[in-house]
């Protein structure tokens, strides 16, 4: 992979099937799924310690090998101060999450891809207080709608170390998975993560840490 992928290419499972970091995804698609077998997650929120860590490539390739295994999946970008997701898939941003949460009723404004049974909820306009969005009672409104329409629901935010939204929008879903960048993510900032969504009382679900070589067989390792 290049040291800056495009976007195209960081969906390694949709454009290379085959690879070995496809089958990474695939792996960790596994583990989460035999990790909740008493308690199914529906809803799964993944975060990181800082930016550039790969978490919102990390859950793109997630919902994509989900989708692929002949689930519903519904991929909600919930970084409402750096969304990627709309890049990433190649969709446009005009009209997303924020536009749920101000109407009351109306036609849910995700947008399908390429990959059957995949649909996208982009961040849509940003606004001036995403944490006060996050933790609104009309959120879990929204996620009990999205719960609806689809058989699993990812949410993509922002690196719980730096602001307040992942460990709100934690207490409102099933489970949380870190992504840590291999060389990269500090320990004390690790510790960190791991306490505020404690002190949440969030259901960690895993790690997942990007950028590991070994034995040059994988690009990416997913557990």
């Amino acid at each position: 992979m290049s040291a800056n992928p495009s976007p195209a290419e960081q969906l390694i499972a949709l454009r290379d099937p085959r690879s070995p970091a496809a089958e990474a995804y695939r792996a960790l698609r596994t583990n989460i799924q035999f990790s909740s077998l008493d308690r199914p997650l529906r809803t799964l929120l993944v975060t990181s310690t800082a930016p550039d860590e790969g978490k919102s490539t990390t859950l793109a390739n997630l919902a994509v090998t989900m989708a692929q295994a002949e689930q519903r999946v519904l991929l909600v970008d919930c970084d409402l101060r750096r969304p990627s997701l709309h890049t990433l898939f190649g969709l446009p941003n005009e009209v997303g999450l924020t536009n749920l949460l101000l109407q009351e009723s109306g036609d849910l404004p995700a947008q399908p891809t390429e990959v059957p049974g995949l649909l996208v909820l982009t961040s849509g306009p940003l606004p001036p207080r995403p944490a006060d969005i996050l933790g609104s009672r009309r959120m879990e409104e929204v996620i009990a709608r999205l719960r609806e329409a689809a058989d699993v629901v990812l949410f993509d935010t922002p690196p719980v170390v730096a602001v307040t939204d992942a460990a709100v929008l934690a207490t409102k879903v099933d489970g949380v998975l870190l992504v840590f960048r291999a060389g990269a993510t500090r320990r004390d900032r690790a510790r960190e993560a791991r306490r505020r969504l404690e002190k949440v009382n969030a259901n960690i679900v895993g790690v997942v840490l990007t950028d590991v070589q070994n034995d040059s067989t994988y690009d990416y390792y997913g557990s």
